[in-house]
């Protein structure tokens, strides 16, 4: 909703009882690195209210000791935001997507944050001397890097269900979180919006070239969403269907799907090798080696690096790539990389 300030001087401030993600953000956020304001939200101030002992959200934390956490309200004024309803173009969506996915990085790089919830609906737009940036919203459910092998004391996953990446939705997950899985998730908005919507403020009713599946994900269970998006990340076949007004993110999404598919591919051969290594050995014969694999990146095949490649041009114009080190990476980048990529795909 919208709010109207009606405090007198300089009384904004958030809840001083820990460091918010979004302070860490703001104290790296200097010099070289301030092109990411752009991309963070300015939150004004927040405030939590806790549930009374008699409450009945009490009463269900008392019933579900082992599985739940206890709730409270929290409520966040911030600078007004538009959605990606507002945008007029492909183009423009197609940067916002693009401005996400630098965003993200960079708060994983520097302050060593992971965002955990990338939906449709935590992705914003803002105007700002007539141009338009994508910013990254709802830092909610964010974690640190350093607590990312912690064990959660929820029982519950954390994110949007239908853009969760597919293995989440697995029970035998038990985490961590990685920042692919929040690749994963950009993967899953772009695909929803350009299926579902004729254009980014109008919705498909009957799509006549959109694939209506993927409305179903919004009420369908983690079992049916484990083999829906697993279908996808693992067919060699698999091609998206945009509506026409989105018919340029095709090549997008085919390249980050079958970045996806190489990836989870090999994962899934490292963990045979793992599993195989630790069978019982006859005697005199010597266990095998089972090489690294980095998880965090599909063994390579689905890292920033990989992203950025796939997302920084659109329709073959390059589009606006903000901070030194991506524009360098491009800039070094040579037909040798395509060669190499077009070697690795035969």
């Amino acid at each position: 909703m919208q709010v109207t300030c009606v405090c007198e001087g300089n009384s904004r401030k958030t809840r001083a009882s820990e460091k918010t993600f979004m302070d860490e953000c703001k104290e790296k956020a200097t010099g070289e690195h301030a092109w990411v304001l752009n991309h963070l939200p300015e939150i004004y101030y927040s405030f939590d209210i806790e549930f009374s002992a008699e409450s009945p959200q009490a009463q269900l934390k008392e019933t579900y000791v082992d599985e739940s956490e206890m709730r409270v309200v929290r409520g966040i004024i911030l600078e007004e935001l538009h959605p990606l309803s507002t945008l007029e173009t492909e183009r423009e969506c197609a940067q916002v997507f693009y401005d996400i996915v630098q965003c993200h990085h960079w708060a994983w790089k520097y302050p060593r944050i992971l965002h955990c919830d990338i939906s449709i609906g935590n992705i914003m737009v803002r105007e700002k001397n007539g141009q338009k940036y994508g910013v990254l919203n709802d830092w909610d459910l964010a974690s640190w890097l350093s607590t990312q092998n912690e064990v959660s004391t929820s029982k519950f996953r954390t994110g949007t269900k239908p853009y969760m990446a597919h293995e989440q939705h697995s029970s035998k997950w038990q985490g961590p979180h990685r920042f692919r899985h929040d690749l994963e998730s950009v993967f899953y908005v772009i695909l929803l919006l350009v299926s579902l919507y004729s254009s980014p403020t109008e919705k498909v009713r009957f799509p006549s070239t959109g694939d209506d599946r993927y409305e179903k994900w919004h009420k369908q269970d983690d079992g049916v969403l484990l083999g829906q998006k697993g279908n996808i990340v693992r067919a060699g076949d698999w091609q998206p269907f945009p509506q026409p007004f989105f018919s340029g993110f095709t090549l997008w999404l085919a390249a980050l799907q079958k970045n996806l598919r190489r990836g989870i591919f090999n994962l899934e051969n490292h963990k045979h090798a793992v599993l195989a290594a630790s069978q019982p050995l006859k005697p005199g014969r010597r266990p095998p080696q089972v090489p690294f694999f980095d998880e965090d990146t599909l063994g390579g095949y689905f890292s920033y690096k990989k992203v950025v490649m796939i997302m920084h041009q659109f329709n073959q114009e390059k589009l606006r790539t903000w901070g030194h080190e991506w524009q360098a990476t491009l800039e070094e980048a040579s037909s040798e990389d395509w060669e190499l990529e077009e070697l690795e795909e035969n």
